[in-house]
């Protein structure tokens, strides 16, 4: 099974049509989106090494993967000037502050659960990149489908450190976060972004 066979069966629902026919007229926003989504998942995985210090297995794959989310936020950048696109400030999704309303308060199950939020947003990250992909023009799907090997493995990454942080099986918990996730993907969206729902906007809405 390839990682991205892999990660279509851990997500609960594939992405909607209608997210991708405004992605596909709203692309220079899903540039400025994606390259504010990298930065994040850079700036999320040096947070976790800050807070978890005493994780080795957690502070290699997460120095490893906030290098590589750098350097797709700098691929992106690129790909923006080229095209002319401004690197402006957009308010966040509400895809990750919604998976995070039901995050523990209490440890080990708060960075577990920090941890299947991660794998969730890389694996949605990696199907949407192979979904839209077929319908880009070529440089923006060579780029697309570049990323889709390391978002597979970062997926894989934050899935395997929540098994092993856990107190024991995650599989429940992981259910209830496939839930929630199937709900903001699939419920209409007020704003357009990478990881938003359906969208429900006017073209030129941000």
């Amino acid at each position: 099974m390839t990682a991205l066979e892999e990660i279509k069966q851990f997500l609960p629902c594939e992405t909607p049509q209608a997210w991708i026919d405004v992605a596909l007229k709203q692309q220079p926003l899903m540039l400025i989106d994606h390259a504010h989504c990298e930065k994040k998942a850079a700036s999320t995985a040096m947070t976790m090494m800050f807070r978890y210090v005493d994780r080795p297995e957690l502070l290699k794959k997460m120095s490893r993967l906030a290098r590589e989310e750098l350097i797709h936020f700098e691929q992106v950048l690129a790909l923006m000037e080229e095209r002319g696109i401004e690197y402006v400030h957009l308010t966040a999704a509400r895809y990750v502050a919604g998976l995070r309303t039901i995050v523990k308060t209490y440890e080990p199950q708060r960075l577990v659960d920090i941890l299947i939020i991660g794998a969730f947003v890389e694996a949605r990250s990696c199907e949407r990149f192979a979904k839209i992909a077929p319908f880009l023009d070529p440089e923006l799907e060579r780029f697309y489908r570049s990323l889709l090997k390391s978002e597979g493995r970062h997926y894989q990454d934050y899935l395997q450190l929540a098994e092993d942080y856990a107190d024991g099986p995650i599989d429940e918990r992981i259910e209830e976060f496939r839930a929630l996730e199937k709900e903001l993907i699939l419920s209409d969206d007020t704003e357009f972004r990478f990881h938003s729902g359906v969208p429900v906007l006017t073209e030129d809405a941000q």
